[in-house]
C-alpha cells in the first residue's frame, strides 16, 4: 500500500464559489527569494509535482491556468497557510516560514509574476493576491471593488450534510446515494411525480459539458449536488438544479498510464471517493473537493474501472489486472483493511481448479463492476469476470478440475474481514467470454413467514441465476431464451449442461448466440421490488467464432476471433427491452427495437422504465406494457445508468453520455445508417416536467 498526498489536497482545482473581492496590490518577492524557493522545492516537491511545476505524476501542476483556478484571485497567505500547515505530506510543517515564504516566491515566479526589489514577507502578502490567469488576461484592476450579485443563489455546498450509514442503507426517496441508489443494485426510484400519465411533458431543463472522453459513471446527488467523474480521472461537483460548476477535482496520471472510464463513486460522512486509471481510491472532501487521503492498492499494471461500495465504514472494490482481487480501505483513513484474490494459488481453496496452469500464467477474474450489499445478511457481492486464456482450460487434464475458480461465481465476503462466506459457479471454464461479471440484485421472493432473501444476477446470455442470499444454495434460473450455449440447467444445483459443439478450439468455425458484445453487458438490470420485475436491456445478436492463422492468438487463446452477426432470420430489430418476474420466472413483456440499449434501466414507483440507446435516443416505457411513452435525442451515446432525484418539490431525471462501451461500437457495424459523433462528447443532461 501506498500513499500519496503531495500538493494535491489543495491544490487540485478547488471550490469555484463566489467570492467578495478586496483591494489588493500585486504580489512583490525579489530574485533572490525565487532562487531560495527553486531550491527547496527541487528537494521537497518536485517528487510529486515535477521538475517543471506541471509535469509530475503525483501532484496536479502548480502554474498555469489550472493552478490558477483554484488560487487565482486569492491572498497569498492563504496559499502560505495551506503550504505550511498541509506539506511536505510526510512532515507537515517541517520547514522554516522562510522556507515556505521562498516557495511561494517561486511560485509566483513561474506564474508570470515578476520580481521587484521588495521582499514578500509574512506581513505584506496579507494585502497581495495572484493573478486569475498566468497572462493577466481578465484579471481585475488594482483596486476594484465588485458590487454584489443582484440575483444571488444559494450555494448547496454551504448546507450539505454528512452522508450516515444509515442513509446509504435507506436513503431519502429524493437522493441518489450509490450506483443503483440503493446497495442492493436495484436501481429502483421511488419518486412518482413524473408517471405515465405526464410523462410525454418531460423536457430538458439544463445540460452542461463534460470533460471530452468516454464516460460511463453514474451520477451521485446528495442535498442539491450531483457528483460526476468524467474522463481522464476529473470530478465536478454541480449544482442539480442548474449545472452550475461548484469544485472540480483533477487526479493526475503517470505519463505511461492511460486513462480509463469508471462505473461510479461513492459517498460516506463527508467524504467522496473516488477510484483512479492507476488503481489508487482517493477520498475528497464534499465540500471543497480538496484530497483527504490517497490510497495506492496495487502498481500501474492494475485500474479501478467499477467503482467503490461502502459496507461497515470500509470503502469496497474491485480491481482490473495480472491478478485482480477485492480491496477494503478503511473509509477514514484509506488504510488497506483486507483484499481477497479473485484468483486463488495452488494448495488454496480453489488453487487446484485451474488445470496445472502455473500461478503466475493465470490471468482474469477481473472485477469490472460495482459490487453489491446486503446489511440483513451483512455480506457484499463480487462477480470476477472470466479469463481470455482460455486455451490451457480447454480440455481438462486426468484426474484434473478445469473450472478456473472463482471466475464467473458470485462471491459473498464479509465486509469487515473479507472472509469468503459463498460462492456459487455460474459459467465454470467458460470459453466464450460470457462474462457473468455485472450487477448482484437483492430481492426478497414471497412474502411474510415464507420470504426469502435472494441474489439474482446474469451472465452476457441472458440465463438469470436466482441463489439463497445467506447460503447461495441454488433456488431457480430464468433464461430469456436468446443463447445456444447452454442446453440444460440442474434444477437442484443450477449447474448447466454445455453443447460442445460449439466449444471453440478444433479449428472449426463457432455459432454462438449471443456475441461477446452480450446479450446482457455491464448496464445494470432495474428492478421494481413491489411488482417483482426485472427490466433487462438486451441486445439480439450472435457471433462467429474465426480460427486464426498458425500463429497468432486471437481474442481466446484456444485460437478465435470474433465477428458479430444478425441472429438468424433477423428482423433487424437488435434492440430488446424484456421485464421478467424475478418471483414467478416468467416474461410480462417483450419490446423488440432497432437500436440495443446501451444504458442500465431506471426504475420508478411512477410506473416508468428509463434507457438509452445506441442512436442517442433516451426514452420512458411503460412498466406495465413495455410501450415507449416519451422519447428524446442526446448529444452523444450514453454508456451509464439513468438517476431520479427530487430537489425544491420537483423530480428530475438526468443521465450522463459520453459513448465508451466497447459494444457501443460492436453494434454500430450492424446499424449502418446510424451515424453518431465521431469525437466522444460527454455531457449531463438533466429533465423535468413542462407545464401543462
Amino acid at each position: 500500500m501506498v500513499k500519496y498526498g503531495c500538493l494535491a489536497a489543495g491544490l487540485a482545482i478547488g471550490a469555484v464559489v463566489s467570492q467578495t473581492a478586496i483591494a489588493q496590490v500585486s504580489p512583490t518577492y525579489t530574485v533572490s527569494q525565487s532562487a531560495l524557493g527553486k531550491t527547496v522545492y527541487s528537494s521537497k516537491c518536485a517528487s510529486c509535482h515535477g521538475s517543471t511545476l506541471d509535469n509530475g505524476e503525483f501532484g496536479p501542476p502548480l502554474k498555469g491556468d489550472e493552478f490558477l483556478i483554484r488560487w487565482g484571485g486569492k491572498r497569498l497567505d492563504e496559499l502560505f497557510n495551506y503550504l505550511s500547515d498541509t506539506m511536505p505530506t510526510t512532515q507537515p510543517g517541517s520547514l522554516t516560514s522562510d522556507e515556505y515564504l521562498n516557495i511561494v516566491a517561486y511560485l509566483l515566479s513561474q506564474n508570470a509574476v515578476a520580481p521587484a526589489s521588495q521582499m514578500l514577507t509574512t506581513d505584506a502578502q496579507k494585502n497581495m493576491t495572484l493573478p486569475g490567469s498566468a497572462t493577466y488576461t481578465g484579471v481585475l484592476a488594482t483596486g476594484v471593488k465588485l458590487p454584489p450579485d443582484p440575483h444571488p443563489s444559494p450555494n448547496p455546498l454551504d448546507t450539505i450534510r454528512p452522508v450516515t450509514e444509515e442513509m446509504l442503507l435507506s436513503p431519502p426517496d429524493g437522493e441518489w446515494l450509490s450506483l443503483s441508489r440503493t446497495g442492493d443494485a436495484q436501481g429502483f426510484s421511488p419518486l412518482k411525480q413524473i408517471n405515465k400519465s405526464n410523462a410525454r411533458r418531460l423536457r430538458a431543463v439544463w445540460s452542461v459539458a463534460l470533460p471530452p472522453g468516454p464516460n460511463e459513471a453514474t451520477p451521485l446527488m446528495h442535498d442539491g449536488v450531483l457528483f460526476v467523474h468524467s474522463f481522464k480521472d476529473i470530478v465536478q461537483a454541480l449544482d442539480a438544479t442548474s449545472g452550475n460548476l461548484l469544485w472540480q477535482y483533477s487526479y493526475r496520471l503517470p505519463k505511461d498510464v492511460q486513462p480509463s472510464v469508471k462505473k461510479s463513486l461513492a459517498i460516506l460522512g463527508n467524504l467522496l471517493f473516488v477510484p483512479t486509471s492507476d488503481a489508487h481510491m482517493v477520498a475528497l472532501n464534499i465540500k471543497s473537493g480538496a484530497v483527504v487521503w490517497n490510497t495506492a492498492v496495487a502498481d500501474n499494471r492494475y485500474t479501478i474501472v467499477g467503482g467503490p461500495i461502502v459496507a461497515k465504514r470500509n470503502v469496497i472494490f474491485g480491481t482490473r489486472g495480472p491478478k485482480s482481487f477485492v480491496v477494503a480501505l478503511d473509509s477514514t483513513t484509506g488504510k488497506e483493511i483486507w483484499r481477497f484474490a479473485t484468483i486463488p494459488k495452488p494448495g488454496e481453496p480453489g488453487g487446484d481448479s485451474w488445470n496445472g496452469v502455473p500461478f503466475e500464467q493465470r490471468s482474469g477474474g477481473t472485477i469490472w463492476t460495482v459490487g453489491s450489499y446486503a446489511a440483513d445478511a451483512d455480506l457484499v457481492f463480487f462477480g470476477p469476470a472470466p479469463t481470455y486464456d482460455t486455451g490451457p482450460l480447454r480440455n481438462r487434464n486426468p484426474g484434473g478440475n478445469n473450472d478456473a475458480l472463482y471466475t464467473n461465481e458470485t462471491l459473498a465476503l464479509n465486509p469487515e474481514t473479507g472472509k469468503l462466506v459463498w460462492h456459487f459457479a455460474h459459467l465454470p471454464n467458460d470459453q466464450w467470454d460470457m462474462d457473468w461479471a455485472f450487477e448482484r440484485v437483492i430481492v426478497t421472493l414471497g412474502q411474510g413467514a415464507g420470504a426469502r432473501r435472494a441474489v439474482v444476477t446474469s451472465g452476457k446470455e441472458g440465463i438469470h441465476d436466482i441463489v439463497e442470499l445467506n447460503t447461495g444454495k441454488y433456488i431457480s434460473s430464468i433464461s430469456l431464451g436468446l443463447q445456444n450455449i447452454v442446453t440444460a440447467v440442474d434444477p437442484k444445483t443450477g449447474a448447466k449442461t454445455i453443447d460442445q459443439d460449439i466449444v471453440p478450439g478444433d479449428g472449426r468455425i463457432k455459432f454462438v448466440c449471443p456475441d461477446s458484445s452480450g446479450g446482457k453487458n455491464f448496464t445494470p438490470s432495474g428492478y421494481n421490488p413491489h411488482s417483482h420485475l426485472m427490466f433487462v436491456p438486451f441486445a439480439e445478436t450472435c457471433m462467429d467464432l474465426i480460427p486464426v492463422a498458425a500463429g497468432e492468438r486471437g481474442l481466446l487463446s484456444t485460437g478465435v476471433r470474433m465477428a458479430i452477426r444478425p441472429r438468424p432470420n433477423s428482423d433487424g430489430l437488435y434492440g430488446r427491452l424484456q421485464a421478467i418476474n424475478v418471483e414467478t420466472g416468467k416474461t410480462a413483456w417483450i419490446t423488440r427495437e432497432r437500436t440495443p440499449i446501451m444504458t442500465g434501466t431506471l426504475a420508478t414507483a411512477g410506473g416508468l422504465v428509463f434507457a438509452g440507446s445506441v442512436d442517442r435516443s433516451f426514452s420512458a416505457y411503460d412498466d406495465a406494457s413495455g410501450k415507449r411513452l416519451w422519447s428524446t435525442r442526446l448529444s452523444d451515446v450514453p454508456n451509464s445508468n439513468p438517476i431520479s432525484y427530487e430537489l425544491n418539490g420537483i423530480q428530475y431525471v438526468a443521465i450522463v453520455v459520453g459513448s465508451g462501451g466497447y459494444h457501443a461500437t460492436d453494434y454500430g457495424n450492424l446499424l449502418p445508417e446510424i451515424k453518431n459523433p465521431a469525437v466522444r462528447t460527454a455531457a449531463i443532461w438533466v429533465f423535468e416536467l413542462a407545464n401543462p
